[in-house]
């Protein structure tokens, strides 16, 4: 079509992902901790620019009579891809203009007469300085495809760690595993109890849920792995000394896509049925509805005690079990994903530590992004607190996506001069 001789044709998605993996703490980029610093940087521009001129040359492609077609399928494609990309990038330069405007309006504005004018033009610069920020913030999600399984519903799984001392781990574990039911219903989701196993003193040693709704994985993928947590225990000898504890508990998010086929022999599995231990009303451990479900040939266990149908409970912990295969499938193809069970399970050893949780200083730590967040309540309440965490979470995924891209395109580029 003429346009590769250019450099402006490129017929793959807009930045090719699939190799891509998302390495919190192998090189934290931290020169570009918000998407208007990555925009503010020359090869983003320069590649920016780039795509805007394909966008100009693919139109007027477009409008050409010579295009047989599959060529006018192939450039309306690309001109559905970049259309978006192109208003976003000439938005943004437009706000910034206006800006340097109301700048130079506010440096000729400095006498008394003209102080109502000023505060106005100041105010007027913060307002287009948000906007800016917010556009960043969607190019770069524009440019970042969308994760092959963002859509998907999710199984997440939460478990106590191990402490010296005290039942914070089992506490804490609870406290999480609230937190994301809180988080489902803040966004209009759906939580399913699939397993609960409770500790003796009130807290939680196991527990697993179906989450579903919309771009659940999306929001959760990057949930799994250790979560430490320091506190001084509500009772016992460490509350009375003011001795700060410290534990940890294991989060594993599973996405679940609806095509998941998994064919599962018979054959290959035990099923065992055991009285519930969780709250779900009188049949509690007066009826066998509880099924325990194991996989002869990988030895993968899976559990369901929610419903008072054993068939039910059986009908459940096969579909979690299907997941659980599914993810198998999912490691090879996904290689180090953060989705990888074995990735976010880890050792559960502190040193892996993906967040924590420090009550007695009322911070929220995640050691991925060096992002401090206070009030831990609010936090753990899983509504706005947890959201504006999440979000930030996915936006320094975006920017480093676009960053690693823009450096292998440039590494590419300076090895074929």
């Amino acid at each position: 079509l003429g346009l590769h001789n250019c450099g402006f044709w490129r017929p793959k998605s807009l930045l090719d992902m699939a190799g891509f993996t998302l390495s919190f703490n192998s090189h934290h980029r931290k020169t570009h901790q918000d998407s208007r610093a990555l925009w503010k940087h020359e090869a983003v521009q320069k590649y920016l620019e780039t795509l805007s001129k394909e966008y100009q040359q693919v139109s007027h492609l477009l409008n050409a009579d010579s295009i047989n077609d599959l060529e006018q399928r192939t450039l309306r494609k690309r001109w559905t891809d970049l259309s978006p990309i192109a208003a976003a990038f000439q938005e943004i330069k437009e706000a910034e203009r206006e800006v340097e405007e109301l700048e130079a309006m506010c440096r000729d504005l400095d006498s008394r007469d003209e102080k109502q004018l000023l505060e106005l033009a100041l105010e007027e610069k913060e307002t287009l300085d948000k906007k800016i920020n917010v556009m960043c913030r969607k190019l770069f999600q524009l440019l970042v495809p969308k994760g092959k399984y963002d859509g998907s519903h999710v199984i997440l799984e939460v478990t106590a760690g191990r402490t010296t001392g005290g039942d914070i781990c089992q506490q804490f574990t609870k406290e999480m595993f609230e937190m994301y039911q809180n988080y489902a219903d803040y966004k209009c989701w759906t939580f399913d109890i699939v397993n609960y196993t409770p500790a003796e003193i009130g807290g939680l040693h196991h527990a697993a849920a179906h989450i579903s709704g919309d771009d659940v994985y999306r929001h959760l993928k990057y949930e799994g792995g250790t979560h430490r947590v320091q506190r001084i225990p509500e009772t016992g000898l460490s509350s009375r000394m003011q001795r700060i504890h410290t534990g940890t508990m294991s989060v594993i998010v599973l996405p679940q896509p609806e095509e998941v086929e998994v064919k599962v022999d018979p054959k290959d599995l035990r099923i065992d049925t055991f009285r519930a231990k969780g709250a779900g009303g009188q049949h509690v451990n007066k009826t066998d509805s509880a099924v325990r479900i194991v996989h002869l040939p990988t030895g993968l266990v899976v559990e369901c005690q929610q419903e008072r149908s054993q068939l039910l409970n059986k009908e459940i912990a096969l579909r979690t079990l299907r997941a659980k295969l599914y993810q198998q499938v999912l490691e090879k193809q996904l290689s180090q994903e953060q989705s990888s069970r074995k990735l976010q399970l880890g050792t559960r050893a502190q040193s892996e530590r993906i967040r924590t949780y420090n009550f007695t200083q009322d911070r929220v730590t995640d050691h991925r992004i060096s992002y401090d967040a206070r009030n831990i309540k609010e936090i753990l309440s899983g509504k706005e607190a947890l959201d504006k965490l999440i979000n930030r979470l996915l936006e320094f995924a975006e920017i480093e996506a676009v960053t690693e891209y823009l450096e292998n395109l440039q590494a590419l580029e300076g090895g074929g001069s």
